[in-house]
């Protein structure tokens, strides 16, 4: 036995019996994504309603984190440690109300970041692929690269209005693809 295999024993489960595990249950996985498919309809169907919702969604998430953060900081046992987690804690949470209390603005300014983002991303990954060696895809990344320098570009050159969609738009795509692929595996393990 090899010095890793002594520090994780073997549970006798396998991907085999993982998989066997699901088979049994794939009625339920095609049903998710069926469930995510038609939450992504929704979503394309009104996408502003559906920036407003994930953003509100979001501000909930840092008003949690937000106080888990100051939560931390009172367990500190130092001062400095004390002050700085709270006040980081704090401004999370005072970010997180803003976002609930206005998601519209809110999703101004996450759209620009956004905006600003994929900009920058398709930059990095326009100039990664023409420092990729000879053989590699580096066609691929270049062409990924200049598609997302293109999005950015558009998301910006439409900003403050694109911000009343994008995100809205972002969702109900991203639940489409997730729901499909959630369908595709229920049915692969149906057949399988």
């Amino acid at each position: 036995m090899t010095m890793a295999s002594e520090n994780y024993p073997r549970t006798g489960s396998s991907l085999g019996s993982g998989i066997a595990a699901l088979r049994s249950r794939w009625g339920w996985i095609v049903a998710i994504g069926v469930l995510l498919a038609i939450c992504g309809v929704i979503a394309l169907g009104s996408v502003m309603l559906a920036t407003a919702v994930s953003v509100t969604i979001v501000g909930f998430m840092m008003v949690l984190s937000g106080a888990a953060e100051m939560a931390h900081g009172f367990a500190s046992k130092s001062w400095g440690r004390f002050f700085l987690w709270v006040l980081l804690g704090a401004l999370y949470a005072l970010a997180g109300v803003f976002a609930i209390l206005n998601p519209f603005l809110a999703a101004t300014v996450l759209t620009l970041l956004l905006g600003a983002g994929l900009i920058a991303s398709g930059i990095v990954r326009i100039v990664l692929a023409f420092q990729m060696r000879e053989g590699t895809p580096w066609v691929w990344v270049a062409l990924s690269g200049l598609i997302t320098l293109l999005l950015g570009g558009m998301i910006l050159s439409h900003w403050p209005a694109s911000s009343l969609f994008v995100l809205g738009l972002f969702l109900g795509i991203d639940l489409i693809f997730a729901g499909t692929s959630w369908i595709a595996m229920g049915l692969a393990l149906r057949r399988a």
